[in-house]
C-alpha cells in the first residue's frame, strides 16, 4: 500500500481501486457499498413515511483534535442535521477530496473514526466518491457527507412552529468544540483539558420526541453558535426569544478561554449540542429525556419564546447575570474560521 495519497489515487485506475479496497472498503463497507455500483439501491420508505435529506461539507483544521477528527465531524454533522427534522437517519454518502501527499495512515484513522460513529448512530455508509487534487491545493482532506432518513407520518418539526410561551432548551455545555479547535490551531495551553463535543444526537432527539410530544423543533447550534440558531428560529416563527444568561451551561475553562480571546461563547460553534423548543407543559419531560441520555447530562432550560413587536420585527434577547437585557445578535463575519 502506498504511504501517501498520489494523483493516481484519483485516476479511476488500479491505484484508485486499491485505495478504495484497502482504505474505504476495509474501514466501513457494508453490503450496499461492497457491490461497487455507481448508485446504492435502498429500500423504499414504508407507507406513510417521508424522506429527510441533508448534506454538509467539512474543511476543519487541524484534522485531528481532542474529542474527535474531521471524519467524526462529517458523520455526526449530517446525522444530526437529518435528525433535527424528527427523522431516523438511515444512510450516508461520503465524498473525499484528498490532497496529493496526504498520509494514508491518517486517512485510515479518519475512516476508522467514521465507521465507529456511524455504528453508534445506527447509519450505513452506502456510496461515496474520491477525488485527488495537486499538492498545495487541498489542505490535506475535505469531506462531504449527505444523509437520508425516514420520517414517520404526523411528525412536523421546524422553526416556524415556535409559539409564545414555549420553552427553549439546550442539551449541554456550549462552546466546547470551537474553543478546542482554536486552542489546537493556535497552540494555546489551558489548565483544564478541552475536548470537542462532536457526537451523534439522533438517539437523544428520538428520546425527547417520545417523552415530549409538544416538541416544536430541534436545531444544532454549529457555525454561529447559539446566537445564530436562536435568531434563525425567531425569524422563522415571527417571535422574540429571551435567554437567561445564568441558565446557559458553559464550562468554566471554555468561558475563561472566551474571555481571554475576546469571543462571545454564545457565538462559538458546537458539534454535539442540540437546541430544542417545546410547549411549556412538555419542558420538564423534554429536559428529563435529555439528561437521561449520555450526551445530555448538562441539559438545561435556558429561555422562553414570546410575541414580537410588529414595528421592530423578531429579536433575541439575553437577560444578563447583572439584571440587564441586551440584544443577542447573530455572528457577523467569521469569528472562528474553519472549525467544522
Amino acid at each position: 500500500m502506498d504511504t501517501t495519497v498520489m494523483l493516481g489515487h484519483g485516476s479511476g485506475g488500479t491505484m484508485m481501486k486499491r485505495i478504495i479496497d484497502e482504505v474505504f472498503f476495509a474501514a466501513y463497507a457494508g453490503e450496499e457499498l461492497l457491490r461497487g455500483d455507481d448508485a446504492a439501491v435502498l429500500p423504499a420508505p414504508a407507507q406513510g413515511e417521508r424522506l429527510a435529506f441533508s448534506t454538509d461539507s467539512f474543511v476543519v483544521t487541524p484534522h485531528f483534535f481532542p474529542g474527535g477528527d474531521i471524519g467524526r465531524l462529517a458523520v455526526c454533522g449530517t446525522v444530526n442535521d437529518v435528525a433535527t427534522s424528527g427523522a431516523t437517519p438511515r444512510y450516508l454518502s461520503c465524498g473525499f477530496v484528498l490532497e496529493e501527499g496526504f498520509p494514508i495512515e491518517d486517512l485510515k484513522r479518519i475512516c476508522a473514526s467514521m465507521a465507529e460513529v456511524a455504528k453508534e448512530a445506527g447509519v450505513h455508509l452506502v456510496t461515496g466518491d474520491t477525488k485527488v487534487v495537486n499538492r498545495g491545493h487541498g489542505d490535506g482532506v475535505y469531506i462531504n457527507t449527505a444523509g437520508i432518513g425516514t420520517l414517520r407520518e404526523g411528525v412536523n418539526l421546524g422553526g416556524a412552529q415556535c409559539k409564545p410561551g414555549d420553552k427553549v432548551l439546550v442539551s449541554g455545555t456550549l462552546g466546547d468544540h470551537g474553543i478546542t479547535i482554536m486552542s489546537c490551531r493556535e497552540s494555546l495551553s489551558f489548565k483544564a483539558d478541552l475536548q470537542s463535543d462532536a457526537a451523534p444526537l439522533n438517539h437523544l432527539i428520538a428520546e425527547v420526541l417520545a417523552a415530549a410530544p409538544g416538541t416544536r423543533c430541534f436545531r444544532d447550534p454549529t457555525r454561529g453558535g447559539l446566537a445564530s440558531t436562536l435568531n434563525e428560529l425567531a425569524s422563522q416563527s415571527g417571535t422574540d426569544i429571551t435567554v437567561e444568561e445564568d441558565a446557559v451551561p458553559v464550562k468554566s475553562a471554555v468561558q475563561g478561554a472566551c474571555d481571554m480571546l475576546g469571543y462571545d461563547v454564545l457565538q462559538v460553534a458546537n458539534e454535539g449540542k442540540m437546541v430544542c423548543v417545546v410547549a411549556p407543559e412538555d419542558a420538564d419531560a423534554a429536559l428529563a429525556a435529555m439528561r437521561a441520555n449520555k450526551y445530555g447530562a448538562d441539559a438545561a432550560i435556558i429561555g422562553e419564546v414570546s410575541e414580537a413587536q410588529p414595528e421592530r420585527g423578531s429579536k433575541v434577547f439575553l437577560r444578563t447575570a447583572f439584571g440587564g437585557t441586551r440584544i443577542l445578535d447573530m455572528l457577523v463575519g467569521e469569528q472562528l474560521p474553519r472549525i467544522c
